[in-house]
């Protein structure tokens, strides 16, 4: 079957049009594909699927054959490729992903697609919305893993993202923090993890835990999330460049309340593969 493999930033996706097998089992494929030994390699799988909501449909399936209910990079690949293959070859878009409709818009110059700026919707905060056990908002809350206390805050742009402040990301070994922070007993559901320096009041620096993928260059929810996080616990201006290994996202979180995100998404290559 033909795929595609695209990146936004680093966080790299296998996509595959699925409409002619929508009963498919991609979660199950989704080990051996995105193996980066024995397979393609990538961080999850995007299929496209027909939709009755919106224009298309994305499912997004993490490498451990969880499924997302949204993801922020993928969702820029999924709108470049719909884009240039001619899916939906309008530059606004709806896609239904299991966090809601998503609207993204291709930004091209010359016929070339330089960027998605997506519409990433509106943050939940309360805790029984993200999921976080207790009730309120979780900002500056304190958690104890590894036997160390830190400060976090959780809010939900898609799917879970808990953020902790550091005064440094070099000395980090998020290896073994980010996965005690997902799997602690607060997140009933889990959590994506992202460890943020502030560098000023429109720039920061972000190294992202990933719930069902492990630990990625970029995370689009995750830095709509840490926008949020920024201005709610005054770091910040709603508006902020967020700092990834292999470049920088914009995010804002806008007067209506909409968080909006723009960054690059590249094809890496295309070719065929018999699936599992």
């Amino acid at each position: 079957m033909h795929f595609t493999k695209l990146h936004g930033l680093g966080n790299d996706f296998i996509l595959f049009d699925g409409r002619a097998l929508p009963d498919y089992d991609w979660n199950a494929a989704a080990l051996p594909l995105c193996d980066r030994r024995s397979g393609i390699g990538a961080d999850g799988l995007l299929i496209l699927l027909d939709s009755e909501r919106a224009d298309m449909r994305m499912r997004i399936v993490n490498a451990d054959g969880s499924e997302a209910e949204m993801c922020g990079n993928g969702v820029r690949c999924f709108a470049k490729y719909a884009f240039e293959t001619g899916a939906h070859p309008k530059p606004h878009m709806r896609i239904e992903t299991l966090a809601g409709i998503i609207k993204p818009e291709v930004l091209t110059e010359n016929g070339q697609v330089t960027g998605v700026r997506v519409d990433m919707g509106e943050p939940f905060l309360d805790c029984k919305d993200i999921p976080v056990e207790g009730e309120g908002r979780c900002i500056g809350r304190e958690l104890t893993v590894l036997g160390k206390t830190l400060t976090v805050t959780s809010v939900l742009v898609g799917v879970p993202h808990t953020i902790v402040f550091v005064d440094t990301l070099g000395e980090l070994d998020i290896a073994s923090v980010g996965p005690a922070i997902e799997n602690a007993p607060m997140f009933p559901r889990r959590t994506n993890v992202d460890f943020v320096r502030v560098i000023n009041d429109h720039h920061v620096e972000m190294r992202t835990w990933e719930r069902g993928c492990g630990q990625t260059l970029c995370c689009g929810t995750g830095a709509s999330s840490v926008a949020v996080a920024c201005a709610l616990n005054h770091k910040t201006a709603r508006g902020i460049d967020v700092a990834v290994e292999l470049g920088t996202l914009h995010i804002d979180w806008a007067d209506d309340n909409h968080v909006y995100m723009t960054g690059p998404a590249e094809t890496v290559f295309a070719g065929e593969v018999a699936l599992p």
